[in-house]
């Protein structure tokens, strides 16, 4: 099998895989006896809130993938450097945990958005 095919493949699994556990937490969610205005007075948020909640998680979202990226090339790049010469250990940690900071960075502004 082609290995971009192959990569297509595996993320169309995991948005499945995803999506399937998102439907079951919702089932099991709306599986409370509790009556619809019961739970609107419970959940009443306006649009802006709402809105502010899906800008939260994008913001997750894309630092994650774009760190999931630097730190797969970042990793990549220092394993064949450390095995040339060990000496640069620390270095290429180093740039790991700053590709690693991408991620942290997206939260602290998701967070920031949320409160």
């Amino acid at each position: 099998m082609n290995p971009v095919k192959k990569f297509h493949l595996y993320n169309l699994a995991m948005v499945a895989v995803m999506l399937l556990s998102a439907l079951g937490a919702a089932s099991a969610l709306a599986g409370d006896t509790t009556s619809a205005n019961e739970t609107a007075k419970l959940i009443s948020i306006s649009t802006g809130q709402g809105l502010g909640f899906v800008a939260a998680g994008l913001c997750v979202f894309g630092s994650c993938l774009g760190a999931g990226i630097a730190v797969g090339r970042a990793a990549s790049a220092s394993i064949g450097a450390i095995s040339e010469k060990p000496e640069l250990m620390t270095k290429c940690l180093i740039m790991v945990g700053l590709a690693e900071g991408i991620a942290i960075y997206g939260v602290v502004i998701a967070i920031y958005i949320i409160t």
